[in-house]
């Protein structure tokens, strides 16, 4: 989960804060972006690695500390349960809606995003590669079930009528700062399908793998590109970064808008260092 950033990275120039070079790049089309947590933090959904990213202060769940005890899943959904609140009411920013302008008026040939928020389609983009899932489903890891995250909320508040754990910060991933006096008394509800306790988000955890043909269908996207759109990530976490390095060693042109750097800066044609809304609605007006 950690990545220290070598010379490689720090020997670099600071980012520009002149999107006309990459407006240059979009203009000609066939662009993939790949956003990460960045693009929704204007949102109000923190980071994890930027300046106040929760990693700082929150350590995330894993999946073996998930699917290996009852007490890992009663603190996750517990957490979860108040966090998911914040997560149901975030709206799209300027940064998701100019992606989905972008895309509408052909100059990206797909969305891939490293977000489990679900606010690229809310602002209109069509086809989003969720590479890590989405919080707004739930599936049973025994029968294999999905179901709406509503559905679940619906559950958990009637078996939690005096639930009053109080959300003070929400974490990307969905959940909050909970006391264990308060986790404790958490009630878990089973699969309605098959009875199973091993009921999770659809979302892809710290320790595990994403889902192959998902990764398929990514590298696929980035071979029939011109050029990859970074959008808001440090990149710190093979799952996207491998996308980067993939992409350039193809001879793909790497574009980086993100505040501070990243782990793909040194494959980078031009990096961009500026609040995302304010950068992605500066390249839409260029084009």
């Amino acid at each position: 989960m950690s990545w220290t950033p070598g010379p490689e990275v720090l020997s670099l120039a600071p980012g520009i804060v002149d999107v006309a070079p990459v407006a240059e790049v979009v203009a000609g089309g066939g662009v993939v972006v790949l956003s990460g947590a960045g693009i929704s933090t204007e949102s109000g959904i923190p980071d994890y690695r930027g300046a106040s990213g929760s990693l700082r202060t929150h350590t995330p769940m894993t999946y073996a500390d998930f699917v290996g005890s009852e007490s890992g899943r009663q603190r996750y959904w517990a957490r979860s349960h108040l966090g998911w609140r914040t997560i149901a009411r975030a709206a799209p920013n300027d940064g998701h809606r100019a992606v989905a302008v972008l895309q509408a008026r052909r100059f990206l040939t797909g969305v891939i995003t490293q977000n489990v928020d679900g606010l690229h389609q809310a602002a209109g983009a069509r086809d989003v590669i969720e590479l890590h899932g989405n919080l707004d489903r739930v599936i049973c890891l025994d029968c294999r079930r999905t179901t709406p995250r509503e559905e679940l909320d619906r559950r958990l508040r009637e078996a939690n009528p005096f639930f009053d754990g109080v959300a003070t910060r929400i974490n990307p991933d969905g959940d909050v700062e909970l006391p264990e006096d308060v986790v404790g008394g958490f009630q878990l509800v089973p699969c309605k399908s098959c009875g199973s306790a091993l009921l999770k988000p659809d979302v892809v955890f710290f320790g595990e793998n994403v889902p192959k043909p998902r990764v398929e269908r990514c590298y696929e996207l980035i071979d029939n590109a011109r050029a990859v759109l970074v959008l808001g990530s440090s990149l710190t976490v093979m799952s996207g970064f491998r996308f980067v390095r993939y992409a350039a060693k193809a001879g793909k042109e790497v574009l980086i808008v993100n505040q501070g750097i990243t782990r793909g800066d040194p494959y980078a044609t031009h990096r961009v260092n500026l609040p995302l809304g304010e950068a992605l609605t500066d390249l839409t007006a260029a084009l």
